[in-house]
This record gives C-alpha cells, structure tokens and sequence, in this order.
C-alpha cells in the first residue's frame, strides 16, 4: 500500500497510532506506529509519511520528540507530525497508563506540544510542568525540517483542541463529518486564531473519509468515484486543503489500487 501511494503521486500516506485493535475484536493484529513509520521511510521515495495522530499519553514528549527526528532523518525530511490527547480507555488501561479525563489529556498534549517544539529548536530544555519535567534535555540531531515538522493535530473538540491547534499546530485534521460541521468548526478555529494573534490562513484545514468498502474485485474504480468526487467536492467547497483517505484491513491494497485511479480526478477538485 506504501509503494502504491509513492509511486501513484499521493501527497502523504499514513498509519494510526493505537496498541489494541479498533472495531469489534480488539485481539486483532495492529503493528506499533512509530516503529512502522521508520520502515514506511525506508519503503518510500517521495511521498510524505506521518502518524493520524500519535496518541500523546502513549509516550514520553521528549521520547517521541527524538522518534520524530529519527524519522524525519530516514525519510530525508518527509515527515508530517500527528498528534492528540488520545482517547482509547482500554488500552490505557490493559497498559497501566494514566487516563483521567479529557481535561487532565488535554493538559498532557498542551505541555508536550511545548516540549516537542522546543526539543526540536532548542540546545538544552528545562520544563517544569504539572505532568512532565526535564532539566537541560539535550536532543540532537535537530530535524532536517526546520523549524521543524509541520505539526498537525486531530479533533474536534470546540474549547481546548481548536485553541490547542491555533496555538501550536500548522494542520488541523478532522476525523470524518458532514461538510457543514466542517465549516463551523472551521470558522471556531479562525476565531481561536484571533484570540492567540495567528493568521487562520497559516493553519491547512484536512479531513479523513473512508472509502467504500463495499466493492468487489470486478468493480470499476469510477463506480467508488461516483460516491466519493461529490463529498470530496463539498469539503473543498467549504475551505478544505486535503482529504485524507481510510481504507480498511484485509482490503487495503485493494483500495488503494481503487484510490490511486481516483487521483487525476481528486486532484483536479477546487
């Protein structure tokens, strides 16, 4: 599927960050992310590769502030940075993580986010914060990216993931809904970039949509295009950069083959 999205022209191509499977069995088999991104490096000649989206609590900032590096160093500068609070209680607490509320997560990702940045762009960080503390963290190398990787950060929450991304983020990411959510939503995260004194325009605006699943192996790629140009058309109607698209395990390749001829198309939206 990696080799399908470089060698098709895909712009970025992505893994999901959980340690238990999602639907129904969570038994199912799922690699870990930071892992699979060095080989996706590896694999890969031009196509950006990124995690949607780290979850924060799985690891230490300042460890997955050096994983990003090295990455970034293996894909010679390709690395797009996903993260977000996380959100999967049973794997909190099958591991023994702390999981709290969404308030005690999203107060864990605002001190990581200032940590990761300044691990990337400083010589030495000391941070002394309510979940995290470093005292002269010394991490080198710096990213080949400078200032560092674009940051994107995943939610929809209204108060703090939006003022979250307005904050310290270059992408925002919004895992599916119906392109009038996404307008509004949209329009909190410009006015959240007024509060802070960023420019909203600084900041792409992104979206997942899961492609159809439901095609056999006879179908023809325009018959998933039919279902998919019109919604892809209604997001970039409502200021939508990129959409970013799901497939599924056991069907992957199959939808990526599905997705690669789709692209001409895609791209010529907006």
């Amino acid at each position: 599927m990696w080799r399908i999205a470089d060698e098709a022209g895909f712009d970025s191509v992505w893994n999901m960050d959980h340690f238990a499977a999602l639907g129904g069995d969570p038994t199912g088999d799922i690699f870990e992310a930071w892992t699979l991104l060095g080989a996706m490096a590896e694999a890969t000649e031009h196509v950006r590769i990124g995690c949607m989206v780290t979850g924060n609590t799985y690891r230490h900032p300042a460890v997955l502030a050096k994983m990003a590096v090295t990455v970034d160093h293996l894909s010679g500068g390709r690395l797009e940075f996903g993260i977000g609070a996380a959100w999967a209680e049973n794997e909190h607490t099958m591991l023994g993580l702390e999981f709290g509320t969404v308030g005690d997560r999203m107060d864990r990702l605002e001190e990581a986010c200032q940590i990761i940045r300044s691990m990337w762009t400083e010589r030495r960080t000391t941070f002394h914060g309510r979940h995290y503390r470093l005292t002269d963290a010394i991490a080198e190398p710096k990213p080949v990216q400078r200032p560092y990787p674009p940051i994107w950060i995943g939610g929809r929450g209204r108060q703090r993931t939006l003022r979250l991304t307005a904050q310290y983020a270059d992408v925002w990411n919004l895992p599916g809904g119906p392109p009038s959510e996404v307008a509004e939503l949209s329009q909190v995260l410009d006015e959240h970039c007024e509060a802070v004194g960023r420019d909203p325009d600084e900041i792409r605006r992104t979206v997942q949509i899961r492609l159809p699943d439901s095609a056999g192996p006879d179908d023809h790629p325009a018959d998933a295009m039919a279902s998919m140009l019109p919604v892809v058309e209604e997001y970039a109607a409502v200021g939508v950069d990129e959409v970013i698209l799901i497939v599924v395990g056991g069907a992957a390749e199959a939808q990526a083959e599905r997705a690669a001829a789709m692209l001409p198309r895609l791209r010529s939206v907006g």
